[in-house]
């Protein structure tokens, strides 16, 4: 349990570090798109997923796009449960720092785009320990380490672009990078007795 604390403690203060004083998490969402810029609070989307009620330029943006708010409401409470040491062991590792680090092309701190690699790694321990080995997107957001999060739209298009589908997402994640990992995970097989 020491570890663990010290891990958390660790964590904490890089996040700390990261947002300044008194400053705990994301506060706005900001879309960029060379010079375009808008932000959306995060409370907004905090209000989204509470209600299943857009509001702001949230609602704005969801309409143009044909999006059902309650739809987005359930994506936004969808809850990923992970093993707290296991992810942030797993995020330390080469496979884990080239994920954080093509994440951060899509999202990172608006005036540190430099820090996105660990302010994302603390918003994911951070948002589980939060909710107790479980994260949903607004704990992520909730968690976030900077004030201004920033999301590069031409990035987030490139990276629709290149997957066509979830099923192509899961398809890249599951093959080549991480064989190698499955296969030292496996224990060795035993042999059998006549």
């Amino acid at each position: 349990m020491p570890k663990r604390s010290k891990l958390l403690g660790a964590l904490l203060g890089l996040s700390l570090s990261l947002a300044g004083p008194g400053l705990q998490a994301a506060e706005q969402i900001v879309l960029v798109s060379g010079a375009f810029r808008r932000s959306i609070p995060v409370a907004d989307f905090t209000h989204l997923a509470e209600t299943g009620q857009a509001r702001g330029l949230l609602a704005d943006l969801l309409s143009l796009s044909r999006q059902d708010p309650a739809e987005v409401s359930k994506l936004l409470n969808q809850p990923v449960s992970l093993p707290l040491v296991l992810t942030s062991r797993l995020l330390g590792t080469r496979i884990g720092e080239v994920l954080l680090e093509r994440l951060a092309r899509i999202i990172a701190p608006l005036s540190a785009p430099q820090t996105g690699v660990p302010a994302l790694r603390a918003a994911v321990i951070l948002g589980l320990h939060a909710g107790d080995g479980t994260i949903t997107p607004v704990g992520f957001l909730q968690a976030y380490p900077v004030n201004e999060l920033a999301i590069s739209l031409p990035a987030l298009v490139a990276l629709a672009d290149k997957a066509s589908s979830i099923a192509d997402l899961v398809r890249f994640f599951s093959e080549s990078p991480l064989d190698g990992l499955r296969e030292e995970a496996e224990p060795p097989a035993q042999p059998k007795e006549p």
